[in-house]
C-alpha cells in the first residue's frame, strides 16, 4: 500500500518534496513487506488432499466397496470397506492416490 502512496506523492507534490516523500515511503514499504512475510510464512497451509481427512461427504453411487462421493460440490472416487448406500454420509479417513478411503458416519473407528 505504501508503494502506491509513494508513487502518488511523486506525481502530486512539488519538487523536491516529491522525491523526499518517495525516499521515505520506499523503505517503509520494504518494512511492510517483511512484516507481512513474517506473519504469513508460519500459517498452516489450507490446501491439498490432507485437508479432506476427517471431513464428511455424501455417497452418490453405492460404495461396495468402490463408488463415488460428493464433497464441496466435487465428485471423488471412494472406497468404503464397510459399504455405504446412496445418500449416506461418510467420513473421509484417508486417501490412496485419487481415491478417498471412507467409512460410514457412526461406524467404530
Amino acid at each position: 500500500m505504501l508503494i502506491f502512496l509513494a508513487i502518488l506523492l511523486v506525481l502530486v507534490l512539488p519538487s523536491p518534496w516529491n522525491w523526499v516523500a518517495f525516499i521515505i515511503c520506499v523503505p517503509l514499504w520494504v518494512l511492510e513487506l517483511f512484516g507481512w512475510n513474517r506473519t504469513v510464512k508460519h500459517r498452516r497451509k489450507a490446501v491439498g488432499a490432507e485437508t479432506m481427512i476427517d471431513r464428511e461427504a455424501v455417497v452418490i453411487t453405492p460404495c461396495r466397496p468402490n463408488g463415488q462421493v460428493r464433497l464441496d460440490g466435487e465428485i471423488w472416487e471412494a472406497r468404503c470397506d464397510a459399504g455405504a448406500a446412496v445418500g449416506d454420509t461418510v467420513r473421509i479417513t484417508g486417501r490412496e492416490r485419487l481415491t478417498l478411503v471412507v467409512e460410514p458416519v457412526g461406524a467404530p473407528g
